[in-house]
């Protein structure tokens, strides 16, 4: 037997509800690990074979049967190799938030998620029942304690799992994107590892999932409480670590990517969220209103390198207010990024309304009605385009300014 346990840790971008691209995506991970990494074990994040969060998606009757097959199938194509992935699971009639050891057709191991989030976007508790009992499975000779994702947190599933005998725990997440969270986890981690004095190995998963991002930034704390790996945040990819037999711990990684931080974490979310949203719902592109003002050049900035200027279409729309420089500046970034511009001249269609309303609202000077009407026709034209081809339209609002009530409500 090896001296090490080779463990690949696949950090994944899964699509929720679409089990048969996620079965595929679990295969073709596990197969890559196994035949180009020489990995013992591959690692996937939690409920990667449906997706996170499922929310009630799992109250429809056709889930977990399409679960059970898909299991079946992994069971089936995966073999040489021990597979550590997150799916729903029933059992007693309670259902679980549950992690899967398989290998060379049998499941070896299934463990319940004991600690439920339910705050913030949390809401576990809605949907699933909790685990009371520690999982510790033998693994190429490794006793092998299975966590989920808040288990970590708490501390007590993993104090209950090195009491069952663990060497090394496995920690699997769905943990999504806030600013500083980095930092809050790896605390955590190291807060975990001084207290039992077992390594620990956390996979994260990656991707956009509708009004949440997940980072990624997977990674592997020894005894000492040092990173001895750290994936890079944002990016989908297989890192590999080695679990020392003789040491009982984990042996420096060539991956140790420093975190992303401040405004960079930031933008890098906004464009991994901005491209997921775009491709999973599958939009041809995305349409924005450019103004030659900041907010609209840094939504289009974004937008670009989300989907590429070819997915791209940007609109002016002029009034007579509209000062040259804007004209120039929203013509110049489009030209330089690649992206089409379009103008739609907007005082035929102001006037109408303008006219329109005259006739039963008479005023001796314009006022804010005139002004929220600019905006608010911009909004009929972005939405009509976005209707028309299919393309998801984005907000160019500033935060500041809508937390403050400065903004057209419908424009």
């Amino acid at each position: 037997m090896k001296d090490t346990l080779d463990i690949a840790l696949a950090q994944c971008n899964f699509l929720v509800g679409d089990l048969e691209g996620n079965t595929r995506q679990i295969i073709d991970n596990a197969v890559h690990a196994r035949d180009h990494l020489g990995a013992d074990l591959v690692v996937f994040s939690e409920l990667s074979l449906t997706g996170y969060p499922l929310e009630d998606l799992l109250f429809n009757a056709t889930v977990l049967p399409q679960v059970e097959q898909c299991l079946q199938t992994l069971q089936r194509e995966i073999h040489g190799i021990h597979v550590v992935l997150g799916a729903p699971s029933k059992e007693g009639g309670q259902l679980f938030n549950s992690a899967f050891v398989i290998r060379d057709g049998a499941t070896l191991a299934v463990y319940h998620k004991q600690q439920l989030p339910n705050y913030e976007v949390f809401d576990e508790k809605r949907y699933f029942h909790a685990g009371d009992a520690a999982c510790v499975t033998d693994i190429q000779g490794v006793q092998v304690g299975i966590t989920i994702c808040e288990d970590i947190w708490v501390g007590a599933p993993v104090e209950q799992a090195v009491a069952d005998g663990a060497e090394l725990i496995i920690n699997i997440n769905a943990s999504p994107y806030q600013v500083h969270k980095t930092d809050e986890r790896l605390e955590i981690l190291k807060a975990r590892v001084r207290e039992q004095q077992v390594p620990i190995v956390y996979v994260n998963q990656v991707g956009g999932q509708d009004e949440l991002v997940f980072d990624g930034e997977s990674c592997c704390i020894n005894r000492l409480g040092e990173p001895c790996l750290r994936a890079p945040a944002f990016e989908p990819g297989i890192f590999t670590v080695q679990y020392s037999k003789a040491d009982s711990d984990l042996l420096a990684s060539d991956c140790l990517h420093a975190p992303l931080t401040g405004a960079a974490s930031v933008y890098r979310a906004l464009v991994l969220g901005v491209r997921d949203y775009v491709l999973k719902n599958r939009f041809d592109g995305v349409v924005l209103g450019l103004s030659g003002g900041i907010d609209s050049a840094l939504t289009l900035v974004l937008a670009v390198d989300a989907l590429g200027a070819e997915r791209v279409h940007a609109v002016m729309m002029p009034f007579r207010y509209t000062s040259a420089i804007s004209i120039e500046d929203a013509g110049a970034l489009a030209a330089g990024l690649g992206v089409q511009l379009d103008q739609i001249p907007i005082e035929a269609a102001f006037s109408a309304v303008t006219n329109g309303l005259a006739t039963v609202a008479p005023v001796s000077a314009p006022d804010v009605t005139e002004e929220n009407v600019q905006s608010r026709l911009r909004g009929v034209f972005l939405m009509a385009l976005s209707n028309r081809t299919g393309r998801l339209l984005l907000t160019t609002g500033n935060k500041s300014e809508m937390s403050v009530g400065y903004a057209t409500l419908y424009g």
